[in-house]
């Protein structure tokens, strides 16, 4: 029996999105797209704490739901690649993870399952090492 989520908050502010910051943007717009089929909404040219940066912004994929975004600071390469995971959902597994390998990901962890918890899960690292936990409702 799949597990349904609770939401909710303490105070007036929504999470809204996540910027993740890349070497190579086209190279990660790519594999975002092909493996977790993200929709670009936008590109933006601007300014963060007086830094030049390029972005890419993707579609919440359901509504009310929080963008993703793709960050290139022209001045300095990228960070760390564990500062955070990113989650992803998918209905089939599987296909995703043959999708993130035939994209130029690998499969960092292999589908584990959680009976209890009505899901299973894997980890992947896209195409510039990024982890990306990938989980599925066993329901």
């Amino acid at each position: 029996m799949p597990v349904e989520m609770p939401y909710g908050r303490t105070l007036d502010s929504d999470f809204m999105f996540t910027k993740l910051q890349v070497d190579d943007l086209e190279k990660s717009a790519a594999f975002y797209g092909a493996v977790c089929g993200l929709v670009e909404l936008q590109r933006i040219d601007a300014e963060i704490t007086g830094r030049r940066v390029s972005e890419i912004c993707y579609r919440s994929t359901y509504p009310g739901g929080p963008m993703f975004i793709l960050v290139k600071f022209h001045d300095s390469p990228k960070g760390h690649n564990d500062e955070l995971i990113l989650g992803f959902a998918t209905k089939d597994l599987d296909a995703l993870l043959k999708r993130a390998e035939a994209a130029g990901g690998s499969v960092a962890e292999p589908i584990q399952e959680n009976p209890q918890a009505g899901m299973r899960h894997a980890f992947v690292r896209d195409v510039e090492g990024h982890l990306l936990q990938i989980s599925q409702s066993m329901g």
